[in-house]
């Protein structure tokens, strides 16, 4: 029987073990698309307990903040809400999660959990209710009085190159701002731009954010459709000019209807009035968006990230109490490879298809994704079109394992990307070293195997390609 989750956890082979402690282990992590707050960064918070830094809960202002993957773990244990979200005392609601996570077999939070207190604790012993108490006090006074145990602390104990955030157009990106002033900080944070609220022109608040937008660029009202797009591309600049390497847009599904903007304006005047959309007229209204977009950042040479295929806010009854991202979302099934294609098709047409990444939320898609970016590559960059790395639901161990293994089929699995941790927790860097460890101990499978050769200057290309240097290639650091 093998120890638990020892030095070589999920490294099964020699070839792994060698491609993960020589090659993968010790090298810098660009997070590319993480949720961290900057302001967070700057001011470089201090976490009072593990509560706190784990299961995150009610804030002062009235909002939800914390790790959606530990509440949905709580729930699934019939913890009742005050626990897992509210304002139970942090001791018990630790409790009631340590209880729930006994019960993960299998589940990476679980081994997330685990890699977290070796790593930054220095406990390798199973968390348990018997071990509780003791290893509550243990990280509960690094906490409080290590001076390396902050913010920006954690970054560093990570190896942290590169942080992407994901920010809102109109956001003034002062943090970023103070960040990059600041000679202490090493570690690159720049903003990511998301522009969901102005593309959701059919969900609610829409009208509200297009004032808020107007106001970003100096304008009272946007009247018409080409001042939307003009006021997106303003605002992408500013993003541009602050170290923006990413886009990030998270779609129901990828949208694609042929509409000119003078299509597009009839719908946008049709909303204005309040008037009801058909699904071609949204579709239509954001696919201008997108390619209007997409031909800016091609311009600018910033990476778009195509995020879809997420059925959101299932439970009506805890949206309405928390608000979105809050552990109540699921996967959807999308058929909306061909509009996909279509977008890409478009830009490719005009020579202005940007660096694009998708990511869908089904893993049926895997397949259909692993050919589909194979029909725009070229030779501006090896991997230009990038079936992302497993997200969400998927940054499982065999979600992990069944999206490279299709990447690897059906492309170039060495020209990858990688891991991000899509996470809000300064914690949660382990799980650019749980993606390492599957990927040396899959690629060390096949070369055991006798399906690649043992040829150790490719292998390390391959896993210090895969683990850093494609993703320091990709986004120009």
């Amino acid at each position: 029987m093998k120890a638990f989750m020892d030095q070589n956890f999920l490294l099964r082979t020699e070839t792994a073990q060698h491609l993960y402690h020589d090659y993968a282990k010790n090298l810098p992590l660009v997070d590319y698309h993480c949720h961290l707050n900057p302001r967070e960064i700057y001011e470089d918070r201090r976490f009072e307990n593990l509560a706190q830094v784990w299961l995150g809960g009610l804030q002062p202002d009235g909002s939800y903040a914390g790790d959606h993957y530990k509440w949905r773990v709580m729930r699934s244990n019939g913890t009742d809400e005050d626990y897992v979200s509210g304002t139970k005392p942090d001791y018990e609601r630790f409790l009631k999660f340590v209880t729930a996570l006994e019960m993960a077999i299998g589940n990476p939070m679980y081994h997330w959990c685990h890699l977290e207190l070796q790593k930054f604790f220095g406990i390798s012993e199973p968390l348990t209710l018997e071990s509780a108490e003791r290893i509550w006090n243990h990280c509960n006074k690094m906490l409080q009085e290590d001076p390396d145990m902050t913010a920006r602390g954690l970054i560093r104990k990570s190896n942290v190159a590169f942080i992407g955030t994901t920010d809102d157009p109109i956001d003034t990106l002062e943090w970023h701002e103070k960040i990059a002033a600041d000679p202490t900080m090493t570690t690159v944070v720049a903003p990511s731009y998301r522009p969901d609220k102005a593309i959701n022109i059919h969900k609610a608040g829409w009208k509200e954010y297009l004032q808020q937008l107007a106001a970003s660029v100096g304008k009272k009202e946007l009247s018409t459709m080409q001042d939307v797009l003009d006021a997106l591309v303003e605002r992408l600049e500013f993003f541009h000019a602050h170290g923006c390497k990413a886009s990030d847009h998270g779609l129901d599904y990828i949208p694609f209807q042929n509409y000119t903007t003078e299509q597009a304006d009839a719908v946008y005047q049709k909303a204005l009035r309040g008037e009801a959309l058909t699904t071609e007229e949204i579709d239509g209204y954001q696919t201008v968006i997108l390619v209007c977009l997409g031909k800016a950042y091609h311009r600018m040479d910033i990476a778009m990230q195509l995020h879809y295929s997420c059925l959101r806010n299932n439970n009506t009854r805890t949206f309405r109490k928390m608000g979105p991202d809050t552990g109540v979302d699921s996967i959807s099934q999308n058929t909306c490879g061909g509009n996909v294609a279509a977008l890409l098709d478009a830009l490719t047409l005009e020579d202005s298809c940007p660096k694009t990444i998708l990511y869908s939320l089904n893993p049926a898609d895997n397949a259909q994704l692993g050919t589909l970016i194979g029909c725009f590559q070229d030779s501006s960059i090896p991997g230009k079109i990038q079936h992302g790395s497993a997200w969400w639901f998927n940054d499982t161990k065999t979600g992990m394992q069944d999206q490279m293994i299709s990447l690897a089929n059906l492309g170039l699995l060495g020209n990858f990307v990688g891991m991000l941790t899509d996470s809000r927790s300064f914690l949660s860097y382990t799980r650019h070293d749980y993606f390492r460890r599957i990927l040396c101990d899959l690629v060390g499978t096949w070369v055991e195997n006798g399906e690649y050769p043992n040829n150790d200057a490719s292998l390390k290309k391959i896993i210090e390609g895969v683990s850093f240097c494609n993703a320091k290639r990709y986004f120009g650091l």
